[in-house]
């Protein structure tokens, strides 16, 4: 007959704190992320008609194309571009 030790049968105690920390950090990264994307709004608004006109949105899909919805892809950093 065998022997089983009580410790086997239970499961790891989940370390409380390392759900705390990925959630704080979580908040930080969307916090960031939207005072990035508030900072571009303003600095586009702040742009004439002509100069959005030469970047290819209008005065009204400043908000639109900050947060990616015309061109999804231009929220994306690229490797090409270093």
């Amino acid at each position: 007959m065998s022997t089983l030790s009580s410790a086997a049968g239970r499961p790891a105690r989940p370390r409380s704190s390392g759900g705390l920390v990925r959630w704080i950090e979580a908040g930080a990264h969307a916090l960031l992320g939207y005072l990035e994307r508030r900072a571009a709004i303003k600095t586009l608004r702040g742009l004439d008609d002509r100069a959005l006109r030469d970047i290819g949105i209008s005065r009204c899909q400043i908000e639109a194309a900050v947060g990616g919805a015309l061109n999804p892809a231009m929220g994306k950093l690229s490797s090409k571009m270093f």
